[in-house]
């Protein structure tokens, strides 16, 4: 595996669910437990990363009509939608699989899954050299929540027990949609370090939930390089209608040794985070240039400004920043492709529970990360809700406009978390 994909991001946690969840939180337990060591080709790794990866930037495409900044975790999306993946036939698993960018064989798809879901999780032990306080963290952990009562197949609840370690909380949404929606939001507050609060907003389980499936990642993680806070001082920054602000901006006092390209109209710098197992990859579009290498940045040329990049002595500076954001999925997966699942007349999940009755009624994505002169923290929750139907030497790079960052794991190349910063404040 190459090297360059071997150094993901440091702290980071994602929530991810599926609604139809809550209760007691009784547990059914599948008969399997899951498998520490997946019989997964390296081959099939890669190829799961780089359809995650086509994915992370295929729906950049779709969202960055919005307004503002934009954070979110692919890895979070792409995961919770492979639990749902399991349970799907026909056209809604043909959808899937060609909108969220899954391109190999389900027998070879979910080990592949778990197999990099446990090496990412590893990650932080392999740090050498790096005190155990200053690892950086990454936690990852699936849940599923469903309908006590409801007919689950023991097959799809082995897939997900074996390949995504999710076992199966029993709930009742039938007389308390709203005690699993808190239960739920619980688990996963908890599992982000309250960083994701209230995913679930009130209103969206009801009565006719039947099945809720929950991924939480959590990453934070400190800079190779700490920013010297007595460096930091409101420097002006240029938004996109030409207005200029002042923002705190910070700066790493003296040259250091970074990864660094520039091409035609931008330039970029990876920030290693102690260890270098994880990193920030920083995409800078020259003034003016912004729309234009937006609307041409593909899962190609982001590898090609990778590709490029070599070790340069930078003096760099960027501005402070912390944010998050929601996302409703729904229309934007079916903007892009996928309808089936959301169709209650056309959906089929029947290898969830043997019959056609699920649908997936809303999805919800929400992410949140802040960056200053220590490091990185981020977090991000997807909630699928399914209901029942009827630098060279000298180079100074000073980020004083809008820019795009992706964190990513170093060794399998994973994009945990990706977005831009239109305006720090």
């Amino acid at each position: 595996m190459n090297k360059r994909l071997k150094a993901l991001f440091s702290t980071l946690i994602i929530p991810v669910l599926l609604l139809n969840a809550c209760g007691p939180g009784k547990v059914s337990m599948s008969r399997f437990e899951r498998v520490s060591n997946p019989d997964a080709a390296s081959s099939d790794i890669e190829q799961l990363v780089t359809g995650n990866t086509a994915f992370a930037f295929d729906l950049y495409k779709a969202v960055r009509a919005l307004e503002g900044n934009i954070v979110y975790s692919p890895y979070s999306i792409s995961l919770a939608f492979a639990m749902a993946y399991g349970g799907a036939k026909g056209d809604t698993a043909a959808q899937m699989a060609e909108t969220l960018q899954y391109t190999l064989p389900g027998e070879q798809f979910h080990p592949a899954f778990n197999a990099l879901d446990l090496d990412l999780t590893g990650r932080p032990a392999e740090a050498a050299g790096v005190e155990e306080k200053e690892r950086f963290q990454l936690n990852i952990a699936n849940s599923l929540w469903g309908q006590d009562g409801w007919p689950f197949l023991p097959e799809y609840l082995d897939l997900l027990a074996i390949n995504y370690g999710a076992g199966m909380r029993l709930v009742d949404f039938k007389k308390d949609p709203e005690g699993a929606r808190l239960q739920i939001n619980d688990w996963i507050a908890d599992q982000t370090r309250n960083r994701i609060k209230d995913i679930i907003p009130p209103g969206v389980l009801d009565t006719m939930t039947r099945l809720v499936l929950a991924n939480a990642i959590y990453f934070k993680a400190t800079w190779e390089y700490e920013f010297e806070a007595n460096y930091t001082a409101d420097r002006q920054f240029s938004l996109l209608n030409g207005d200029i602000v002042s923002v705190p901006t910070m700066q790493i006092g003296h040259p250091k040794n970074l990864s660094y390209a520039a091409g035609d109209g931008w330039q970029a710098v990876t920030l290693p985070y102690k260890g270098g197992l994880t990193e920030m990859v920083i995409l800078v579009p020259d003034n003016g240039n912004f729309e234009a290498f937006e609307s041409g940045l593909t899962a190609e040329e982001y590898e090609q400004i990778l590709a490029a990049m070599e070790l340069q002595d930078v003096i760099f500076s960027m501005p402070k920043f912390s944010f998050e954001t929601r996302y409703g999925l729904k229309g934007i997966l079916a903007g892009m492709g996928l309808q089936a699942a959301f169709d209650p007349n056309a959906a089929d999940f029947s290898g969830i529970d043997g019959r056609r009755d699920l649908y997936i009624a809303d999805a919800i994505h929400k992410a949140f990360i802040a960056v200053d002169e220590k490091g990185t923290e981020a977090a991000a929750a997807t909630a699928v809700v399914m209901l029942e139907a009827s630098l060279p030497q000298g180079v100074v790079l000073t980020i004083d406009r809008p820019f795009f960052n992706v964190i990513r794991d170093v060794p399998t190349g994973t994009i945990l978390f990706m977005g831009r910063v239109v305006d720090p404040r």
